[in-house]
C-alpha cells in the first residue's frame, strides 16, 4: 500500500510503499480517506514525544477519517505502530473508532476533531461551562483557541474574552463570537508587556469572569492568574489549563494569588478526562458543527506531496492529506 513512511527517528517522511496490514482479531481495518497534519503527528514521528514507539520504519499519523470493511464512515485515533493514520490502510481497535454524521465531510471531520475535543472536553468535562458564564480563552488564535470561542458561544456563554499575541488575527476571532480581544505583546524585548496585559485583564475582568480555557501556560497564564486575583473576590474561577502553544512548560506563581482568590487551577486532557468523555467530546463536536456553524481552517493535500509540506506546515490553515 502507498504511505507516508518515516524511516527513522527526525526523518521526514517519504511517500512510498509499505506492507499492507492485516487486521488483527477485535480490529476494524480502515480504508483512510483524510488525515490531519498535527504536532502530536510530527513529535511522534520525530521520536521526540513520550509515546513514541522508536520502531522504525514506520507509517506516520495518529488520527484520521476512512470507512471501514462494512462500509461506516469513522473518525479513528491512536493506530499501533508499525502503522498510521497516512497510508491508504490503518488496522484500528474498535473503542478508537467514532462514527461521523452523514452532514460532516472528511476534510472538516479531520482537522476538527482533535482540536474540537480539547476545547469540548476543557470547556464541558473540566469547567462544566453553564449558560450566561463569562469565558476567557488564553490564546484564542491557535486553531484549538478558535474552536473554542465558538463553542463557548454555542454552549450560552454570555461574553467572550480572547487574548493572542497577534492583533490582526484576534480581529478575526472576534467574527467567530469573540466579544473582547486582548492582544499582548510579553518577553524582554516588551518590558512593560506584562504588565499592560495585566491592565487589559483586569478592565475585562471588572464585571466578571467565570471560566478561564488556557491554550498557552508560561508568562501569559501567570499574569491572568494574577490578574484575577486582584481583581475577582468571593467569586469562583475555574482556570482550565490545556496546552503549552507558548511554548513555556512551567511558571513562577506567587502563593498569594491562590490564598487571595477563590480561582480553582485544573488541568485538561489524558488523566484528567477519561478517554471515554475524550471520545464523547469528539461525537459531541462532530453534532455541533453544523447547528453551530463551526469554522476551521482548512488545506487539503494529496498524500504525494507529503515530503515537501512537512516541515512548512503551520497550525493555520490545516493541513489535511487526502489519501484515498
Amino acid at each position: 500500500m502507498k504511505a507516508a513512511i518515516v524511516t527513522a527517528a527526525g526523518k521526514i517522511p517519504i511517500y512510498g510503499d509499505f506492507d499492507a496490514p492485516a487486521a488483527k482479531e477485535g480490529q476494524e481495518l480502515v480504508s483512510v480517506r483524510a488525515a490531519a497534519l498535527s504536532n502530536l503527528t510530527k513529535s511522534r514521528a520525530s521520536g521526540t514525544h513520550y509515546s513514541s514507539s522508536g520502531i522504525f520504519p514506520a507509517v506516520a499519523g495518529t488520527d484520521g477519517v476512512g470507512l471501514t470493511r462494512d462500509g461506516r464512515r469513522v473518525y479513528f485515533a491512536m493506530p499501533e505502530t508499525p502503522f498510521g493514520s497516512l497510508a491508504e490502510l490503518c488496522p484500528i481497535q474498535p473503542r478508537r473508532c467514532v462514527e461521523i454524521p452523514d452532514s460532516l465531510d472528511d476534510i472538516t471531520a479531520a482537522a476538527i476533531a482533535n482540536p474540537g475535543m480539547s476545547a469540548w472536553a476543557g470547556l464541558v468535562e473540566r469547567a462544566h461551562l453553564a449558560a450566561g458564564e463569562t469565558v476567557l480563552v488564553n490564546g484564542a488564535t491557535g486553531t484549538a483557541g478558535r474552536i473554542a470561542v465558538q463553542l463557548a458561544r454555542h454552549l450560552g456563554a454570555a461574553k467572550i474574552i480572547a487574548t493572542g499575541r497577534n492583533e490582526r488575527e484576534l480581529e478575526e476571532v472576534k467574527l467567530l463570537g469573540a466579544d473582547i480581544a486582548i492582544p499582548f505583546a510579553l518577553g524582554v524585548d516588551n518590558p512593560s508587556g506584562a504588565s499592560d496585559y495585566e491592565e487589559g485583564l483586569k478592565q475585562a475582568f471588572s464585571t466578571g469572569i467565570d471560566v478561564v480555557i488556557d491554550y498557552l501556560w508560561g508568562e501569559s497564564a501567570k499574569t491572568a492568574i494574577v490578574a484575577l486575583a486582584k481583581t475577582i473576590e468571593d467569586r469562583p474561577v475555574r482556570f482550565v489549563h490545556v496546552g503549552t502553544a507558548g511554548g513555556e512548560l512551567d511558571i513562577d506563581l506567587p502563593g498569594t494569588a491562590l490564598r487571595s482568590s477563590a480561582i480553582t487551577l485544573m488541568g485538561s486532557g489524558v488523566g484528567s478526562v477519561s478517554r471515554s468523555a475524550l471520545v464523547q467530546s469528539i461525537r459531541n463536536v462532530f453534532e455541533a458543527v453544523q447547528p453551530a456553524n463551526l469554522q476551521i481552517a482548512t488545506r487539503a493535500v494529496p498524500l504525494p506531496e507529503v515530503e515537501s509540506v512537512w516541515e512548512h506546515a503551520t497550525g493555520k490553515p490545516r493541513v489535511v492529506f487526502i489519501v484515498g
